[in-house]
């Protein structure tokens, strides 16, 4: 049965195959429901363990379905990237939300998101838990071979979030019952056990699943993939600000410097990957600006292509909140075409990070014109932002002013659409082009789904971990040839050597606004900077067209409705796991928390 089509059934039996319901003591745990169908039933027959996986999937990542909310606080779901100083939202409302409220780092709000999402992750491990308990009830087969394949890869993908988020967990391999076993406790997992334990778990993975997913199930896990997120763990572990830390807390970190030891660990599992010859840089053809920029955008339009690894699945068609859909297109859109959210956009910060064309910076090339900034510019520039000039979808962006008789008159994409309250236009005199598409109908249908699915993983992030890896261990030249064969594709200048922080500069424009961004901020030690207004605001522009015909251009500040509300501070590398686990099982909160 295709991947595409089972995931976004909503079957009756998808209420009853869920065997988790809340308890009153314990947010971590579940008792067995007694109004559902015998698991039995579930375990022999494989249409209802499919329906029974689905969950898995639903929550493993949002993708580009957001949900920011002023009522519901600690349950919305935000872009990751609006955190970093790439991409942000232009709704003044949304600030008001649990969004802005984390924004600033309230924490109330991130504590309730921290609970919210500790017992998400651990509902899902549960389900997993039980259902590898009945393996034995399954039938023998194919089909049980990739269900336990998937069981034992989100068991790994679940503590790898859960590893990213909070430290080394409470680390359950077994379904447990309080009221059963009152006295058992669980303690928090050290970093390192952790690690061990997702790698551990995405090789058994591979070891049922095929080399590579076929069309009928795409989406699902392959033996790449496995091996990619025990890659992954590794490099996430290689993080500076994992190591060295205090013996007392090893659920934070290592007590040592592990940073080579874990680059070389992610590198023999993305070898293994890579060896499965599954996996590519999608290739973007033609040799003309408008045929590369092109081509670059199809990469993030075609679902799972050569160079995908892991994406979230959204419905090619149809109803947005029953089938998975999303609503990127209509809320990145410009009000010229019917857009009121603006959500996603580029800053000045993101801008100035695309080289010119000549492979330099726009600090160091001689030949850029600051009058005339978006001229000769790195191709995935084009591709991915529009600016004012810029063509998209048969309309010249008019995202300027124009002054007439002392006032400046806003431009067509500068002009509020509708008579909603909280339409907006652009807060940084950019909109989004990236994960577009320039067809996309964009309408007052509220059930309307775009359909791009959101790529998690792709073959040139892997090209970039590789090029951390080489240079971190002393391979300059082969870090380069990664770095070479990403720029190639896109007809950029090759290095000819190479620096720490190019590889991170070319991370960033390589993987602009994609999910990895937040998180490399995090790992690289830098989020405290990178996310806080006061040491690297976030920064737009306002073009203004004079009556004399000059042009001029004024940087402003767009951290938030005033001057500073971003905040990221040293405790946010570890959130608040759930204060009901850390009383009942009596484990150490993460620092600086308190009990709200």
């Amino acid at each position: 049965m295709k991947m595409n089509k089972i995931r976004y059934i909503l079957l009756p039996v998808a209420a009853v195959v869920m065997l988790t319901a809340a308890t009153g003591c314990d947010d971590l745990f579940r008792e067995k429901p007694n109004d559902k169908l015998s698991e039995e039933v579930i375990w022999s027959s494989e249409l209802l363990l499919d329906e029974y996986t689905m969950s898995w999937y639903r929550n493993m990542d949002n993708g580009f379905s957001t949900f920011v909310t002023t009522l519901m606080k600690g349950l919305g779901r935000e872009y990751e990237p609006w955190y970093t100083d790439q991409l942000t939202v232009s709704r003044s409302d949304w600030y008001q939300g649990d969004y802005g409220d984390i924004l600033k780092s309230s924490q109330q709000e991130i504590t309730n998101r921290g609970r919210s999402m500790w017992l998400k992750y651990y509902t899902q491990i549960r389900s997993i838990n039980r259902l590898l308990e009945n393996e034995g009830e399954i039938p023998d087969g194919a089909h049980k071979n990739r269900i336990l394949g998937e069981a034992h890869f989100f068991r790994a993908y679940y503590y790898y979030l859960l590893l990213r988020m909070y430290g080394g967990p409470l680390l359950l391999k077994r379904t447990y019952e309080p009221i059963d076993e009152p006295e058992t406790k669980f303690p928090r997992a050290s970093f390192e056990e952790t690690v061990n334990f997702i790698v551990e778990e995405a090789n058994l993975a591979a070891t049922y699943l095929d080399n590579k997913t076929t069309s009928d199930n795409a989406g699902r896990p392959c033996k790449g993939t496995c091996y990619v997120l025990a890659g992954k763990a590794y490099f996430w572990a290689s993080g500076a600000h994992f190591q060295n830390v205090d013996e007392a807390t090893p659920w934070l970190g290592f007590s040592d410097n592990r940073i080579e030891a874990m680059l070389r660990a992610a590198e023999r599992e993305y070898d293994k990957a890579r060896d499965l010859n599954i996996y590519s840089l999608m290739p973007v053809k033609g040799t003309t600006k408008d045929e590369i920029v092109a081509g670059y955008r199809e990469i993030f339009l075609t679902k799972n292509s050569c160079e995908s690894i892991w994406e979230v699945q959204h419905a090619d068609d149809g109803d947005f909140s029953t089938k998975n859909g999303h609503k990127l297109d209509r809320e990145s859109a410009s009000p010229y075409f019917g857009g009121t959210t603006c959500a996603y956009v580029p800053t000045q910060n993101n801008v100035d990070e695309y080289f010119t064309i000549n492979g330099k910076s726009i600090k160091e090339d001689a030949s850029y014109d600051a009058n005339n900034p978006y001229d000769n510019r790195d191709y995935r520039f084009y591709a991915n932002v529009l600016y004012d000039g810029a063509m998209w979808n048969g309309h010249v962006m008019d995202i300027h002013y124009t002054r007439q008789d002392g006032v400046d008159i806003a431009g067509e994409d500068l002009q509020v659409y509708g008579s909603s309250t909280t339409a907006c236009v652009t807060r940084t005199g950019y909109y989004l082009a990236k994960f577009r598409r320039e067809t996309q109908k964009i309408d007052n249908d509220d059930t309307y789904a775009s359909s791009q699915n959101c790529i998690i993983w792709r073959w040139a992030e892997i090209l970039l971990d590789y090029a951390e890896i080489y240079y971190q261990t002393g391979r300059e030249g082969e870090a380069m040839a990664m770095l070479n064969a990403i720029r190639e594709r896109v007809h950029m200048p090759l290095y000819t050597s190479v620096t720490f922080e190019q590889i991170k500069q070319e991370r960033r424009v390589e993987l602009a606004f994609e999910k990895s961004i937040y998180w490399d901020l995090l790992r690289y030690n830098d989020a405290e900077r990178a996310m806080t207004g006061r040491t690297n605001p976030l920064y737009g522009v306002k073009i203004v067209k004079n009556e004399d015909g000059t042009v001029s251009r004024q940087q402003v500040v767009v951290n938030g409705r005033n001057t500073v509300v971003r905040y990221f501070r040293a405790r946010q590398y570890y959130w608040p796991i759930a204060w009901d686990d850390v009383r009942y099982h009596g484990v150490e909160q993460n620092p600086e928390w308190l009990e709200m």
